[in-house]
């Protein structure tokens, strides 16, 4: 491994802006967690604790669990779009 590879390792792969964080965490992080098919009721002892993004600000998932109707998510995507149903998709509010 030579010198110049070491540099690059040390650098982020991707460059942070400057400015206020965001309060929550997306909801595709909190997706990755989780092992699929699994139920509502599963998903919320897990991750029920979680914050997740939305364009009015962050939401815990128990409450946004609690406005769904579907009772088991048979994968990764389902969740998704069923929160991203629930809570909305758009730019997220900064603190």
């Amino acid at each position: 491994m030579s010198d110049n590879d070491e540099a690059e390792e040390s650098e982020p792969a991707v460059e942070l802006g400057e400015g206020p964080d965001v309060a929550g965490e997306p909801i595709a992080r909190v997706a990755s967690r989780l092992t699929w098919p699994a139920t509502r009721s599963d998903i919320a002892a897990q991750e029920g604790d979680a914050a997740v993004r939305s364009p009015d600000g962050p939401r815990d998932l128990d409450d946004v669990l609690a406005d769904s109707e579907v009772p088991l998510f048979e994968s990764r995507s389902e969740f998704v779009a069923e929160v991203e149903k629930l809570v909305g998709r758009g730019p997220v509010a900064t603190e």
